[in-house]
């Protein structure tokens, strides 16, 4: 076991973890930060993707021992009061349905819009490609990256 002192949301939060335990389990079960969703385990759904010094990245494969002092982002840190562009486009488009994947589906359109304010229909398709919807809301959400571009 090791102590780490992770930037989480804006603050440092102390963890005492083996050093190979994923970033998200360290949110989810040390952090009680439970927005990050566990879905594939395998880094290839998209339900625990999180900012990593504000790029996406997924967090069920990082290894809290490689974060060092970089900044976490989680969905309870993107907004304080849940008013962050893309969720507010979310709840526009009414794109949640089982709602599971939503917290890595907005983060990494968030990450996307901050790199890409003006994304075309390719560049949102290409980015979410890798975040899986079990209820198909694709077009929901695409035309939601959309609706928070303008914003």
């Amino acid at each position: 076991m090791a102590k780490y002192n992770l930037n989480v949301n804006g603050k440092t939060r102390s963890v005492e973890v083996d050093a190979s335990t994923p970033v998200l389990w360290v949110l989810r079960d040390h952090l009680q930060l439970t927005g990050t969703k566990y879905g594939c385990g395998i880094a290839m759904c998209g339900a625990c993707t999180i900012h990593l010094n504000g790029t996406a990245v997924r967090s069920c494969q990082l290894p809290v021992s490689s974060v060092g002092k970089q900044e976490i982002t989680t969905i309870e840190g993107l907004s304080e009061k849940a008013n962050h562009p893309v969720q507010k486009a979310w709840i526009e488009h009414d794109v949640a349905q089982c709602g599971y994947c939503q917290s890595g589906q907005i983060m990494t359109a968030a990450a996307l819009l901050r790199d890409n304010p003006n994304p075309s229909d390719e560049d949102i398709e290409a980015t979410m490609s890798g975040n899986i919807c079990r209820c198909g809301t694709y077009l929901r959400i695409k035309d939601a990256i959309k609706t928070a571009s303008k914003k």
